[in-house]
């Protein structure tokens, strides 16, 4: 039996990069933006690349898993929120377009913002699984914290696996590292925030980042920023934060050969693709779920909110007690992905101070005083140059 992948919506890769890890090859491609197929084709030149899947007219044959992580722009909190049925995220349906055929591949694998457990009182998670039920799949999700693999970044994102023939609850549900305690005291390590916010929000992270994000609509980049124990306030380079999604530093460099490329669509690359140690962890329980165990489930019942993780098929929903963390793996800390950082700008260090002061918010001891010495010293420091 092959392990052949059709990845759909493919990005630069995040999905079929981890897949590959673990033992799948990648036969087929489909991404519509310009410069991810660059990197696409770059990378992987010897894989069928395709553009818009609505164009898609089948899978071949030989396809065991389509892997999808489908558009978030109108799931996410920090998008549009137009939900399941807006012009992006419902292009999902060409996911199940493509599978509907009676022998079709043995595996579908989706990814996507947790905001759709919520959203529209979970209008989108209705969808999906009613779509699955409705060919005969049983399905599994999960929450899943990309700090689980190791990465010192706090990114969760919803992983789902569906089968018509195969056991999705294994794979998914049956390993489980119980809940991480948050690290120590803000002072003994870097802390990630996002300086765009201040006045409800904070994105706080002690010895990670909060998720990177694709950045601003019109392609402007909003790299979270770092307090350093040394009292600097820091923004991790386009090359941190490839490695933060466990790319290898200048995974996007061939996407510098599409003509008008501005740096924001680099980090827009970057932050809506998948964390490869992710797809990486899934792909090796998919070829080894070692044993068939999974929590005892309770059922959910109608109008119930979607819980963190959770099973179903025709026959019902059943919530699982399974937490963000599958896995411990050893953990790498922040201060080793930093190697391209530059200090915060007096202009984004001062809107970050205003809004903080303007609203209620509480911050670690010592956190708003190393911000105002920050933003002395750039003031002074750009003001000469």
């Amino acid at each position: 039996m092959s392990n052949n992948v059709a990845g759909l919506f493919a990005g630069i890769g995040g999905l079929e990069v981890g897949l590959s890890r673990s033992g799948w090859e990648t036969t087929l491609l489909c991404e519509i933006d310009p410069a991810a197929r660059a990197v696409l084709s770059h990378h992987m030149p010897d894989v069928d690349l395709y553009g818009d899947v609505r164009k898609l007219r089948a899978l071949p044959g030989d396809i065991d898993l389509v892997a999808a992580g489908f558009p978030c722009q109108d799931l996410s909190q920090a998008g549009r929120t137009r939900g399941i049925s807006g012009a992006n995220s419902g292009l999902v349906g060409e996911v199940f377009r493509l599978i509907k055929r009676k022998k079709g591949p043995r595996w579908l694998l989706l990814e996507n913002v947790p905001f759709m457990l919520q959203l529209d009182r979970g209008k989108a998670m209705h969808h999906l699984t009613s779509m699955l039920n409705e060919l005969g799949y049983r399905w599994a999700y999960r929450v899943v914290d990309a700090r689980a693999f190791g990465l010192p970044q706090r990114r969760h994102r919803v992983l789902m696996l569906a089968s018509r023939t195969e056991d999705p609850r294994p794979v998914l549900l049956g390993e489980d590292a119980g809940p991480v305690p948050e690290p120590g005291c803000a002072g003994d390590y870097p802390c990630g925030f996002y300086w765009t916010e201040g006045v409800r929000g904070l994105g706080w992270a002690v010895d990670a980042v909060p998720t990177i994000k694709g950045g601003s609509t019109i392609g402007i980049a909003s790299p979270p920023a770092v307090w350093l124990k040394t009292g600097d306030i820091i923004t991790p380079g386009l090359r941190d934060a490839e490695r933060l999604q466990g790319f290898q530093a200048g995974w996007t460099d061939p996407a510098l050969t599409v003509a008008g490329l501005r740096e924001g669509q680099r980090w827009k690359l970057v932050g809506n693709a998948v964390s490869t140690r992710m797809s990486e962890w899934i792909g090796s329980r998919i070829t080894n779920p070692a044993g068939d165990c999974w929590p005892e489930s309770v059922e959910v019942n109608q109008g119930e909110k979607w819980p963190r993780a959770a099973w179903g098929d025709a026959h019902g929903t059943y919530a699982a007690p399974v937490s963000m963390w599958p896995v411990r793996n050893p953990y790498e800390h922040l201060e080793n992905f930093l190697e391209h950082a530059r200090p915060l700008s007096a202009r984004a260090t001062a809107g970050f101070l205003r809004r903080a002061r303007s609203g209620s918010l509480r911050f670690a001891p010592g956190f708003l005083d190393d911000v105002e010495k920050h933003l002395d010293r750039m003031s002074a420091a750009e003001a000469v140059a």
